[in-house]
């Protein structure tokens, strides 16, 4: 995080007023010397220091690491029931990626179209499902993603659905048909109908032209339309599902893959360079980029998320105004030890509905916060709880927030801890003088202005203007 916090005010070259650092706390994350929690043990008096976060939209490895560790948690605790779920990953031509990453209602149509294919083909693929497409609904969450494994855009879908559709109501109760007539020939058959009809709302829209739009159906196979439906988890796999809406909602820069070389006194020395290694060997056969900051910088500014669009999203039954989504949410769920249901309590599951003649049925509908402690979502990623005493294993709390600036650095100065925040480099002026431009005039304004070899006759309306 560090060598991030030092590659941007190093790059950027942004002032130190203030006002400056209010607006980007980005640069603040994870540094005391800009404030911090203080934690004592109860027991032996042990103290230490939290660092604040700046819960940075898309960008800090840290917040965005915090972020999918609470989503996962909470989908896989409180949303997604003890059912089969398959993830499907859509992916689209390059021709058409620029209008994903551009326009988020083009990104959001695609989605649309995605799941209106899928909810038919798991229809289809679930014996005794309904005969009618709208009563066998679909439960769903999306992840779409605007990034790559090496921090290029490439704008695709991760979608988290059951396998299998829900059929039924509340008074009536609901009943899982799972999808067990799925075959690897319908996800290509999903592929085609999506290249369909995309291609068709493209032209629609006059983002693509019709002929291009019908060239492009004419391409080999799908045409660079791509789903893939391979990656199935069982109903009672928590840990397992817990995991996959983890690289579901990952962000776009993994830190511990992020390296400086040794040798390098500063970043802002013309020579340095980051080196970012990768999972899989890009399409240049590189095993790592070599970066200059500012190209860090402007490759991850390419994949920040636009403003006020969710990063993840409910679909049919899961949705959050769905009917049934308090039903289906509890199939299979255990019932809470604080809170037992009375059997022959008028309110109980078996009295505020009928069962179903088969298929798993919902428990008692529960409701829960999606915000989790952040000692919790710790505890749960490194199984190490924090708020336990390294010296004597008793409770520690959080006794003080400390932001006033000359607490902050006595404080740090006592523990021997860095006490200013990273050097922000002053502002630059623009690269003409690096790059020598000549800004002097080259020709005489005196001159009398140049006779044009042709001259046009501009009375008669053009084109356009008719």
């Amino acid at each position: 995080m560090r060598l991030l916090l030092e590659c941007r005010s190093s790059s950027l070259g942004t002032t130190t007023s203030s006002k400056s650092r209010r607006n980007h706390p980005f640069r603040r994350c994870g540094i005391p010397a800009h404030g911090f929690a203080r934690v004592r043990c109860t027991d032996c008096g042990h103290d230490q220091l939290l660092a604040f976060s700046c819960k940075g939209r898309g960008v800090c490895p840290s917040c965005n690491a915090r972020r999918m560790a609470e989503v996962a948690a909470h989908l896989t605790d409180e949303v997604i029931p003890h059912l089969p779920v398959r993830q499907w990953v859509l992916s689209v031509p390059k021709r058409t990626r620029p209008f994903l990453h551009q326009t988020p209602q083009v990104a959001s149509a695609v989605l649309a179209i995605f799941l209106r294919g899928l909810r038919s083909a798991l229809r289809d693929a679930s014996p005794g499902a309904p005969a009618l497409v709208r009563d066998a609904q679909l439960g769903a969450i999306s992840f779409p993603q605007r990034f790559g494994g090496s921090l290029n855009p490439h704008d695709h879908y991760h979608v988290l659905a059951l396998d299998g559709v829900i059929s039924g109501d509340v008074e009536r109760g609901v009943r899982f048909h799972e999808a067990t007539g799925l075959e690897a020939r319908d996800a290509e058959a999903l592929a085609r109908t999506v290249q369909i009809r995309v291609l068709r709302w493209f032209a629609r829209r006059g983002l693509l032209d019709p002929s291009v739009a019908a060239d492009m159906r004419t391409w080999r196979g799908t045409g660079g339309f791509s789903v893939d439906g391979s990656v199935r988890i069982e109903g009672e796999d928590r840990a397992g599902l817990e995991r996959l809406v983890r690289y579901c909602a990952r962000g776009p820069l993994a830190l511990e893959r992020l390296h400086a070389p040794a040798g390098i006194e500063t970043l802002s020395s013309p020579e340095a360079r980051l080196v970012y290694r990768l999972l899989e060997p890009d399409r240049h056969g590189r095993q790592e980029l070599r970066l200059t900051p500012l190209e860090l910088l402007d490759r991850l500014a390419r994949l920040v998320p636009p403003p006020r669009i969710h990063r993840h999203r409910y679909h049919g039954v899961l949705a959050p105004n769905a009917r049934l989504r308090s039903t289906v949410i509890s199939i299979g769920r255990p019932e809470p030890d604080d809170s037992p249901v009375d059997a022959e309590s008028p309110t109980s599951p078996g009295h505020a509905r009928k069962p179903a003649p088969t298929g798993p049925l919902a428990a008692s509908p529960r409701s829960r916060s999606s915000r989790m402690l952040w000692a919790q979502l710790l505890a749960r990623i490194y199984e190490v709880l924090p708020l336990l005493c390294p010296a004597c294993g008793g409770e520690m709390q959080i006794i003080s927030f400390i932001t006033l600036p000359s607490t902050v650095q006595d404080i740090l100065l006592h523990l021997d801890l860095p006490h200013r925040p990273p050097r922000v480099s002053p502002a630059r002026g623009p690269p003409q003088a690096e790059l020598h431009f000549d800004q002097s005039p080259t020709f005489d304004l005196a001159a009398p202005e140049p006779i044009p070899e042709y001259e046009f006759d501009q009375s008669a309306p053009h084109d356009w203007e008719v």
